[in-house]
């Protein structure tokens, strides 16, 4: 099998439902592997992290969207994420990416802990009470999705009581992140990115009138200062990455995390009784189901190589990071779930100029939220089949049923 047949494969039902034996077979291939004309796949991990944080690779932006794909401006889901930092390239990237990190800082993620851990507690209280009688709990739904939301959601000032109809908004928007190749696929996240960017209208135009002490207030007051050092349509594109990217791959981080501690049972009681560290933990869970599979550069100088596979200008290269964190010439027994690990360094946050600002904040909530739910529910077990979501770019659970006791 050829780098290009392994690439159409991970697009359908069972590449996406487990793409890990074509990573093996991609291994098989080298660390880069052409997919096609123009375009290449690096599944190394050094190759992997050489892409991502070299600034002569960057990501399909607006202007090269509309040149290669002009029906993607009738998209709005597309076009609201190519105005974000997310699809951006220098020097816009670094002007808005800096206004957003200031908030991302370290001390002021590490302030953050005591409110995670009466989030925690308050969840695992209301999971307690709906499975009080042995009923299953959707660990997904109850918890996976609510910490996170409700932590980015004090963060950007949203109130509480539209918390609630952010999970499926942003499963919808995100379709627009996947290899789509029906653009009718599309209606529902253009659906989503309409009703996303009007609800961020309204409460920037409520902050505008009414500051408060959050992120939308302060990025508000930047916007009506300089036009120039963030516009109205980057204002209303980043707010909602904010909120979808705060919270989505977290959600699918605490999953995909359950589900690995329900399948290596000795993990869990090693968790339990301090033997396996939250911070191992967060790591190996990142580095051997990644909630972030892929994700793609493009060449934008001449010259340029990646393990001496040429890249030529505008060619593409598929970053696979869940490829990359399983490389054997990178880890010893890549497929094995090991939280002891001390040499564990996943890409799944990405690298470079686009690391993602919410890591530290991620692992974090995992660090506080795994310990927490295992010594609160002690008997914690699956209760039937989990459910997962039909993606490639975004690996994570639609259902995970639990017993509590």
């Amino acid at each position: 099998m050829d780098g290009e047949a392994i690439i159409g494969q991970l697009m359908g039902p069972e590449g996406r439902a487990d793409p890990y034996p074509l990573y093996r077979r991609a291994h098989a291939l080298g660390p880069v592997v052409p997919c096609g004309p123009g375009m290449a796949m690096a599944v190394g991990h050094r190759a992997a992290n050489q892409v991502l944080r070299n600034p002569a690779f960057g990501v399909a932006d607006h202007g090269m969207r509309a040149d290669f794909d002009p029906e993607f401006l009738e998209h709005s889901s597309a076009v609201l994420l190519s105005r974000s930092v997310l699809e951006t390239n220098a020097p816009h990237h670094a002007r808005v990416r800096s206004l957003i990190a200031s908030v991302f800082t370290a001390r002021r993620v590490a302030a953050l802990e005591p409110a995670v851990v009466a989030a925690v507690d308050a969840l695992l209280d209301e999971m307690a009470g709906q499975g009080s009688d042995g009923s299953p709990v959707d660990f997904m739904d109850s918890f996976a999705f609510r910490l996170p939301v409700g932590v980015i959601c004090e963060l950007l000032g949203v109130p509480e009581a539209d918390r609630y109809r952010f999970r499926g908004l942003a499963a919808d928007l995100t379709t627009a992140l996947e290899f789509i190749a029906d653009p009718s696929e599309l209606t529902a996240a253009d659906e989503a990115a309409d009703e996303l960017a009007g609800y961020f209208t309204e409460l920037a135009a409520e902050r505008r009138a009414r500051p408060k002490d959050d992120l939308v207030s302060a990025l508000v007051e930047v916007a009506a200062a300089d036009a120039g050092r963030l516009s109205g349509q980057e204002l209303l594109a980043n707010l909602v990455l904010l909120l979808v990217a705060g919270f989505e791959t977290t959600t699918n981080l605490l999953g995909n995390g359950l589900a690995l501690l329900f399948e290596h049972p000795e993990a869990a009681a090693g968790l339990r009784d301090g033997t396996v560290t939250p911070v191992g933990l967060t790591d190996e869970v990142l580095r051997l189901d990644s909630p972030v599979q892929l994700t793609s550069r493009i060449a934008l100088a001449p010259g340029l190589a990646v393990e001496g596979v040429e890249t030529p200008p505008g060619s593409a290269v598929f970053v696979l990071i869940g490829a990359a964190n399983r490389d054997p010439d990178r880890y010893e027994r890549p497929e094995v779930f090991d939280p002891a690990r001390t040499d564990s360094q996943p890409l799944s946050f990405g690298g470079g100029a686009h690391f993602c600002l919410g890591a530290q904040l991620a692992k974090l909530e995992s660090a506080v939220a795994m310990p927490a739910l295992l010594h609160r529910f002690p008997r914690l077990a699956p209760a039937g089949a989990p459910t997962r979501r039909d993606r490639l770019v975004l690996r994570g659970f639609e259902t995970l049923p639990v017993t509590l006791r």
